[in-house]
């Protein structure tokens, strides 16, 4: 699995980032998030499927000092279809920004 992974972080800085996740209402199970992809990064195919196997997200994973975002987009509805597929070079730049942003906006240093 392709992945882009933040380590090193503070256990009291891990608590802000999964409390801010919560919050969000970004949680799918315990220490396992969904961090949804906007529409307008969606390839073709992912929008033709969108009503049927979306919304499309990609998942963040975090442990004790670690958090990890796949590069992987999934879809919530579907498990397996040929819309589920690494992310394209937008849709990665777009989340991996999207996560540091948000560990920026928490004072998590990168």
């Amino acid at each position: 699995m392709r992945a882009f992974v933040i380590d090193e972080i503070t256990p009291e800085d891990m608590e802000k980032l999964e409390s801010r996740l919560k919050e969000q209402e970004m949680l799918s199970i315990k220490h396992l998030y969904h961090f949804n992809l906007p529409p307008s990064l969606l390839t073709p195919m992912q929008q033709e499927h969108a009503p049927e196997c979306g919304p499309f997200y990609m998942a963040v994973e975090t442990g004790r000092d670690w958090v990890r975002l796949e590069l992987l987009v999934r879809a919530k509805r579907i498990l397996r279809c040929a819309c589920i597929a690494y992310a394209t070079p937008e849709q990665q730049e777009h989340m991996i920004s999207y996560l540091e942003n948000l560990l920026k906006d928490l004072n998590i240093p990168l």
